[in-house]
C-alpha cells in the first residue's frame, strides 16, 4: 500500500517555465562572481561542468564534492578562496537568487497537496534533483509557501550522491526512509527524470502544466495530468492508519 508521496519541486510544486529560471538564475549568478572578481562567463562555465559532474555522479561521492571539486578545477581555486567562493554563493542563494521568483504565479495547490497529504496520514519527500544546496532548496520552498518541516526528507547536493535519472537516486533516498519502491508514488514534470522511479516498481505520476520534454517521450504510457488533476488523484487514495 502507498504510504509515500515523492514529489518534484521545479516544474512540479514551483510551477514556472525552466528557459525563464535559468535566463534570470544565470543573470544573477554572474553578478555574485563579478562582485568576487572573477570572470563571469569563465564561472559560469564551471558551474556547468559542475553540474555535468553531479549528473553523471556514480554513488562514490557526495554531490556537493562532485560540483566544487570539478568547479575548483576548471578555475584554478584551492584553499581560502575556494572556501570564499562557496560561502558567497550559499548568501548568494538566501538573498538575490529569490529574484526569481517573480517568474512564480502564486498558487495554492502545492502547499494543499503537501499538507493535506500529511494530514492524510502520508510520508511527503521532497524530491527535487539534488544539485543545489539546501540553502537553495529552502529558498524555492519559501515562494510557494512550504518549508523544511513540511517534508520527512529533501534531496539536496549535500545528502545525495546521485542524481535524476539514475535509478540510484531513488534507490537512496528509499534507503534513508525505510521505505519500499511499493510504498512509494513519485509526481514530476519530467518523463525520463521522475518517471524513472517506476523502473523501480514505484507508482507515478506525470504533472504536465510545464512539462519538460526534451526528448519527446511518448508520455501516453505514464498517468498524467495537471497539478490540480494530482490533487484530485492524490486525495482520492485511502488516509493512511499506522500500527496495526
Amino acid at each position: 500500500m502507498i504510504d509515500t508521496i515523492m514529489i518534484d519541486l521545479d516544474g512540479t510544486l514551483l510551477q514556472f517555465s525552466q528557459k525563464a529560471f535559468i535566463n534570470v538564475y544565470f543573470t544573477e549568478l554572474k553578478k555574485n562572481f563579478i562582485k568576487l572578481d572573477m570572470d563571469a562567463d569563465s564561472a559560469v562555465a564551471a558551474v556547468w561542468e559542475g553540474t555535468k559532474a553531479m549528473l553523471l555522479n556514480d554513488g562514490s561521492k557526495l554531490n556537493t564534492q562532485r560540483f566544487w571539486q570539478k568547479f575548483a578545477e576548471c578555475l584554478g581555486l584551492t584553499g581560502s578562496r575556494l572556501s570564499a567562493v562557496e560561502a558567497s554563493c550559499d548568501d548568494f542563494y538566501r538573498n538575490e537568487f529569490n529574484k526569481a521568483k517573480s517568474l512564480f504565479e502564486p498558487n495554492d495547490v502545492p502547499k494543499r497537496i503537501v499538507r493535506n497529504m500529511a494530514s492524510k496520514g502520508y510520508d511527503i519527500v521532497l524530491a527535487t534533483n539534488p544539485l543545489f544546496p539546501l540553502c537553495a532548496v529552502e529558498s524555492r520552498l519559501d515562494w510557494i509557501g512550504l518549508c523544511t518541516q513540511d517534508f520527512i526528507f529533501i534531496t539536496h547536493y549535500a545528502n545525495s550522491t546521485y542524481c535524476k535519472p539514475n535509478p540510484g537516486y531513488y534507490r537512496e533516498i528509499l534507503s534513508k526512509i525505510n521505505k519500499t519502491p511499493e510504498q512509494c508514488l513519485m509526481a514530476g514534470n519530467n518523463p525520463v527524470e521522475d518517471m524513472s522511479a517506476g523502473v523501480l516498481g514505484m507508482e507515478t505520476f506525470l504533472v504536465t502544466d510545464f512539462l519538460e520534454n526534451e526528448t519527446n517521450t511518448d508520455i501516453t504510457g505514464f498517468r498524467h495530468g495537471t497539478l490540480t488533476e494530482l490533487e484530485t488523484f492524490l486525495m482520492s487514495l485511502p488516509d493512511v492508519t499506522r500500527g496495526q
